[in-house]
């Protein structure tokens, strides 16, 4: 199966997780030693829904289930130029009084990224009505048919930098 080119793409989605302390504005950062407040999955259901929108120079999709078991699921897909350039698995997780979202990336093929035993994690730092900050990753509910979504990242320069996407609710 081709593979579209999405090397550089991987290096920076791969590199979410930059140095406590970086310029960034919408994301945040676990302090050293800091602790992931309380928080209960169904405060953050809002994120609930399907939506879509641009992303990297393609169409981003993103759908996210309703809370059940203590958990949500999500999937994220990019398509660019007609093809499925990668998929996303995701979840968030209520785990001893807090919050923690997971993912991994597959190419077109579902071959992974990650090596077999290995995730991407984000501890929760903040919630707040509106906001979820996951360390390197923020929710934020615009209306009830608008999401952004901001995830650090290093560009290709290396210096971290914030990603925004901005989804609209599909009916």
């Amino acid at each position: 199966m081709k593979r579209l080119p999405v090397l550089a793409l991987a290096a920076g989605l791969l590199a979410c997780l930059v140095a406590p302390g970086s310029a960034r504005e919408n994301t945040l950062s676990l302090g050293s030693g800091q602790r992931s407040p309380e928080a209960r999955i169904e405060e953050v259901e809002w994120i609930a829904g399907h939506w879509t929108g641009s992303a990297f120079g393609g169409v981003g999709e993103e759908v996210w289930s309703h809370a059940r078991g203590r958990t949500m699921m999500g999937m994220y897909r990019l398509i660019k130029d007609e093809h499925l350039a990668f998929y996303e698995l995701l979840t968030i997780t209520e785990e001893d009084g807090t919050l923690v979202l997971r993912l991994k990336h597959f190419n077109a093929d579902l071959t992974g990224w990650e090596e077999r035993e290995e995730v991407v994690t984000f501890p929760l730092v903040k919630l707040e009505p509106d906001a979820v900050h996951f360390d390197g990753m923020t929710f934020r509910r615009v209306d009830e048919d608008k999401l952004q979504i901001f995830v650090r990242q290093r560009g290709e320069d290396e210096r971290p930098r914030e990603v925004e996407f901005v989804y609209d609710r599909v009916e």
